[in-house]
């Protein structure tokens, strides 16, 4: 019984000296501070705003057109003899192109000058009769009536001879017209008709179309929108026409590649389709070597003018907020992030018109915007365009 009491009297104190040395493990935990790495400076990539002088353009959708057009058709009745050209080939301004059946013209032609010498024949002696009955008449040895027969006959006469010579020359215009000549020079397309073919005056159908290539139009609707900006760009000073020549304009091609030669701007049309709400813009391009085909679609860069104090920005530096304005981040003075609204003007290459929201001197974020918030501090680096997206930044010197 002892015994027991002796043990039992061991457990407790063991029990005691257990909670004094587990509240004093506790105790020490708690007066032990955690440790806490301090947090690194979050790095950006910035660009400095700076003005420069930017030669702005419009890239307006067009399609070629023929600088001339000419379609063939025949001018008298008659019956192909014979095609002259050959089709898809450039021809020259008078050159033959279909032969008419000449046989009936030359008969009337024949006809007016045998009508014509006859009349021609009769004249001599009419007038010899006339300037006889006219020393008679005053003579008193014919009557008056009989001379005003004969001055009547001499003028009838007369007004036959100046009616035939006009049948002489429609009989030989219409001769001319057998032979169906190229009223301009150009390209030649496929002939509606073959050798054998009849064909009437001024047909519905054209024998064939000519097309001048060289030099080509394209035409280019600009809308009322982009018309009117660009006049109020122009009268509040933000560009001007200085250095630049707006009646010269360049060509992209369907394909995406620049057309070599550079165009002429000819005209602005002055009346507006009440359709499209556009404006025509006629515009001229050589084209020696024939690369531009009428109906073909292109994209003309238009000259507006020069911007001299232009702010561009990459268009990685611009993002949207929640109602879908642009914004960017910029570094201030004391080094903290700052949000700027921005009002955008165009897309020139890989970079952003910055109409409003950044002055000269501003610091852009283009990097780094994920890791930064308004207000935060942040460190600087120079932004380099030409290092790839997600490559190591170098290491700069402190």
């Amino acid at each position: 019984m002892q015994l027991g009491n002796e043990t039992h009297g061991l457990f407790s104190k063991c029990k005691t000296v257990m909670v004094v040395l587990f509240c004093g493990l506790a105790m020490a935990a708690c007066n032990r501070q955690p440790h806490v790495p301090p947090q690194a400076t979050p790095e950006v990539a910035t660009v400095a705003v700076a003005p420069q002088n930017v030669v702005l353009t419009t890239e307006l959708p067009g399609r070629t057109s023929p600088y001339l057009i000419a379609e063939i058709r025949p001018q008298v009745n008659g019956l192909i003899q014979k095609r002259l050209f050959t089709e898809g080939s450039d021809v020259q301004a008078g050159q033959v192109l279909y032969q008419i059946d000449p046989a009936p013209f030359q008969a009337t032609l024949d006809n007016a000058l045998a009508a014509l010498g006859r009349s021609e024949a009769n004249l001599p002696a009419t007038q010899a009769r006339a300037e006889r009955f006219q020393q008679a008449v005053a003579d008193k040895a014919v009557s008056q009536q009989d001379f005003d027969d004969a001055v009547a006959a001499l003028k009838q006469v007369e007004a036959d001879i100046q009616y035939w010579k006009a049948m002489v020359e429609t009989a030989r215009i219409n001769l001319g017209y057998t032979r169906v000549t190229a009223p301009i020079s150009g390209r030649i397309g496929k002939s509606s008709v073959t050798d054998g073919a009849i064909v009437t005056a001024y047909q519905p159908v054209a024998l064939a179309t000519i097309q001048q290539l060289d030099p080509i139009y394209v035409d280019v609707p600009q809308s009322t929108t982009e018309l009117l900006g660009l006049r109020r760009r122009l009268a509040d000073g933000r560009i001007n026409n200085k250095g630049t020549s707006p009646s010269k304009v360049s060509l992209i091609l369907e394909d995406g590649t620049k057309y070599p030669l550079e165009g002429t701007l000819q005209f602005r049309d002055v009346s507006v389709d009440p359709t499209t709400a556009t404006v025509i813009l006629r515009m001229v391009f050589p084209n020696p070597n024939g690369v531009l085909l009428p109906g073909m679609f292109v994209r003309a860069v238009v000259k507006e003018g020069v911007n001299d104090h232009a702010i561009l920005i990459p268009q990685q530096a611009v993002t949207r907020d929640p109602k879908g304005n642009p914004v960017g981040l910029i570094v201030n003075a004391a080094g903290k992030v700052e949000q700027r609204v921005l009002s955008l003007d165009r897309a020139i290459g890989d970079q952003w018109l910055v109409a409003s929201g950044l002055a000269p001197g501003d610091r852009v974020i283009v990097e780094g915007m994920q890791k930064v918030r308004p207000g935060a501090a942040v460190k600087e680096v120079p932004f380099d365009a030409a290092r790839k997206p997600g490559a190591p930044q170098p290491p700069t010197s402190n």
